[in-house]
């Protein structure tokens, strides 16, 4: 299979359900700290239901419709990134992070995003990525900015997340706002 360079000994690949007791070794590493904003943790608790996910995942690749994609560094699954929503014919997609915290604050996150949000706009012709995040996750909303996302809006308590109403910030770049993206 394919891997892209992150920078480093890091590289982005493909994460198949072939890989879930890897997958699911790396998200008991990150459980705690990934759990506190985003629900995988929670739908991944054993090896089958890692496995089911990563299966939704790859028929979502052949069905066009969303992508998965682990981050490696020094060959261990660190973290990954994914386009939760890909509609291609409504040129709209969402996009999506997570990283355990033995890899927290390198860049890997906002580079791997990048490799995904330019190949959206640049081979797919997609005309606007979404990046939604709670309004407590600072470091994704962080990503957002780093990647020159404009915040679209908020949806005030629209999300409840274990037993407790967040608010969910609605982010977006368009294709002529990307550096070298597609233009309509």
């Amino acid at each position: 299979m394919f891997a892209i360079s992150l920078g480093g000994s890091a590289e982005l690949r493909p994460l198949e359900p072939w890989r879930a007791e890897e997958f699911l070794a790396h998200m008991d590493r990150g459980r705690e700290h990934v759990g506190r904003h985003v629900g995988l943790p929670d739908i991944v608790p054993d090896l089958d239901s890692a496995r089911a996910w990563l299966r939704t995942y790859a028929d979502k690749a052949a069905a066009d419709t969303g992508r998965l994609y682990g981050i490696w560094e020094d060959g261990l699954l660190v973290g990954g990134v994914l386009f939760r929503v890909f509609d291609a014919a409504s040129g709209t997609c969402e996009a999506g992070c997570w990283l355990e915290p033995a890899a927290v604050g390198r860049g890997l996150v906002t580079r791997a995003t990048r490799v995904i949000i330019d190949w959206a706009f640049r081979e797919r012709g997609m005309h606007r990525v979404e990046w939604h995040v709670s309004s407590e996750n600072l470091p994704s909303i962080n990503v957002a900015k780093r990647l020159g996302m404009s915040r679209d809006g908020v949806l005030r308590e629209d999300s409840l997340y274990r037993g407790v109403r967040q608010d969910t910030e609605i982010w977006s770049v368009l294709a002529h706002e990307w550096p070298g993206g597609q233009a309509d």
